[in-house]
């Protein structure tokens, strides 16, 4: 997919940018050489391929040091209540404001 300088200057536009001349025929380099990329990166097979999580992961065994999924801080709801102006059912109320 390549880019024309009309696609430069719409996402511009849509941008709200102001782009010189010069600048768009830099953006439109830079633009078309990041889909270069992108087409080439589509074009390798990845079938049976595992994702990984770190890219560490694939030349070196990596832990992972996650902490427990446990409650650690008491339910304060009331005290962080306490100064809104109004409170219901454990929900800040807050006034309409779309009729």
């Amino acid at each position: 997919m390549a880019l024309t300088p009309q696609d430069v200057s719409r996402i511009a536009n849509l941008a709200r940018l102001e782009l010189s001349e010069a600048e768009q025929a830099s953006l439109l380099g830079e633009l078309n050489g990041f889909f270069d990329i992108v087409e080439r990166m589509r074009a390798v097979d990845t079938t049976g391929v595992a994702p990984l999580y770190t890219p560490l992961s694939a030349v070196q065994d990596v832990a992972l040091r996650l902490r427990e999924d446990a409650v650690t801080e008491p339910n304060d709801r009331e005290a962080n209540q306490k100064s809104a102006p109004a409170v219901e059912g454990g929900l800040f109320l807050v006034p309409r404001v779309i009729e």
